[in-house]
């Protein structure tokens, strides 16, 4: 790996201006996400290690939205950001930003704001050749093994670039030619200012390009070098909704194969999403169809099981996630077990060796040391003490319809199965609730509270139910048949006698 040099003499500039009309989208191109991250940032992260003077960011469509991402950014290196209008093409975008250019600046890197596969190593890489070569440009281009429609490298006997051939212009010759030009540059700044204010746009865009900037270079015989990169999937950017997919998954791979350079256990990583700030111990296992967002951190010798959905969670060590588990913004203790099918809201605070089973919903809540929920409740806005158990069916009936209460359960306290406790409402420690009571006072320590209506049994009620509803059938059969034979024994009517 290059090791990385204070880039103290050179600005980074960023083209971010564009619509992406091919994404067929309200949103400007450089803020759809990709691995986790809006593009742009991604493409920002790598520029910030090079340390450069300052990055300037060109912004146009959308222009408001775009500055307020780069400028959050701007921790590290100063973030500044430009806006073209109209848009005219890359190389009117580069005299834009000039302006705000320190003059103190020796070298120029341009790169697009939709190339979020671009590593830092490879600027670098391209900045170390354009130094050592002693270039007015430096141009980062990628072997293809289908170019499509992107402009060929042509080099000359030395080895130098003679011309950027765009597709269009291609000869037979040139067509075999799978060195692409990636629209990623690095500048001398004294060499490219004359060329960039003779810029025309003599083309069918009317627009100014850098590629005719580069063209004047070496026509005035200055030197223009190429610099190949290791991963040709590094200039590939973002055009279309297929091409953020494909970039989305080479991210997600890359983070993947980070965690297991690091210790951890991946099965079946293409399946596995992590985003980019997600870290994990060593040992932890990761399971098919994990998704792991946002800022989550994972201890070591965890189990992460299949289909579970961790955002901004912490895991610590040696805790266990069952299948299929969705947990935001709460905390998951040492030796904790949460799942099959649990759901963990925010604010949720499982502590060590808790158990939080299947179809258990908690939210502000602390579940503490020991403490078991492990069938189908719903503990919102309490306190469960260690050791307590939580029967099936239990609920903290939290909130009356304006505000949200507590409910606090001591140490060792036994909530029966079917319990609804209405909150505002204390339970002691080592109570007992009985199940299916509804609890609405405080229960002291120790205690046994019932609240159910008395059971009565009558004997035989249900036989005579049945025997009563036997009966109920029967009139309507026999009424039929009766019916049927009165018709049959009606009597026939007499002949009438013959006068004699």
């Amino acid at each position: 790996m290059l090791a990385l040099m204070a880039a103290n003499d050179t600005s980074i500039v960023i083209l971010a201006a564009g619509k992406g009309t091919r994404l067929r989208s309200d949103l400007a191109k450089v803020l759809h996400r990709a691995g986790g991250r809006p593009i742009l940032e991604t493409v920002i992260r790598a520029c910030q290690p090079l340390k450069a003077a300052q990055i300037l960011v060109v912004v146009g469509h959308q222009a408001q939205e775009v500055a307020a991402l780069a400028e959050q950014l701007g921790a590290q290196t100063p973030i500044q950001t430009i806006v073209q209008h109209p848009q005219r093409g890359t190389g009117h975008a580069l005299q834009v930003a000039k302006r705000a250019i320190r003059k103190s600046a020796k070298l120029v890197i341009v790169l697009p704001g939709d190339a979020p596969l671009l590593r830092t190593e490879t600027l670098a890489a391209l900045l170390d050749t354009h130094r050592r070569g002693e270039a007015a440009a430096t141009i980062l281009s990628a072997e293809l093994a289908d170019p499509g429609a992107y402009g060929r490298i042509v080099r000359d006997a030395e080895g130098r670039v003679q011309a950027i051939v765009e597709d269009t212009s291609l000869t037979p010759e040139q067509r075999a030619i799978r060195e692409v030009n990636s629209a990623i540059y690095c500048f001398t700044l004294e060499k490219l200012w004359p060329c960039l204010a003779a810029l025309r746009p003599e083309n069918a865009h009317r627009e100014l390009y850098l590629t005719d900037a580069i063209a004047m270079l070496r026509a005035r015989n200055e030197r223009v070098l190429a610099q190949i990169a290791s991963d040709a999937n590094e200039v590939l950017g973002c055009n279309t909704r297929a091409d953020l997919a494909g970039a989305d998954r080479v991210l997600r791979a890359r983070k993947a194969a980070e965690l297991m350079d690091s210790g951890v256990t991946i099965y079946l990583p293409e399946t596995v999403v992590v985003d980019p700030d997600v870290t994990a111990g060593p040992d932890t296992v990761i399971e098919p169809g994990v998704q792991l967002l946002g800022k989550t951190r994972i201890g070591a010798h965890c189990q992460i099981r299949t289909g579970s959905i961790l955002h901004d969670m912490r895991v610590d060590d040696g805790a266990i996630v069952g299948p299929h588990t969705n947990a935001i913004a709460s905390r998951i203790g040492p030796g904790a077990t949460v799942g099959p099918f649990a759901r963990l809201r925010p604010g949720a605070d499982i502590r060590a060796g808790a158990h939080i089973g299947n179809f258990v919903e908690v939210k502000k809540s602390v579940v503490h040391e020991g403490a078991k929920a492990n069938h189908l409740s719903y503990l919102g806005d309490a306190s469960i003490g260690p050791g307590a158990n939580i029967g099936a069916g239990t609920i903290t009936c939290n909130y009356d319809g304006i505000a949200k209460h507590e409910t606090k359960i001591g140490k060792g306290v036994f909530i029966g199965s079917d319990t609804a406790l209405v909150a505002p409402v204390r339970v002691g420690d080592g109570a007992y609730v009985a199940a299916g009571s509804v609890i609405t006072e405080n229960v002291p320590a120790d205690a046994l509270a019932l609240a159910r209506g008395r059971q009565v049994n009558k004997l035989g009620w249900a036989k005579a139910r049945r025997r009563e509803l036997a009966a109920a059938k029967k009139p309507a059969k026999s009424s039929k048949r009766h019916a049927s034979h009165r018709a049959k024994s009606k009597p026939r009517p007499r002949a009438k006698s013959r006068r004699r």
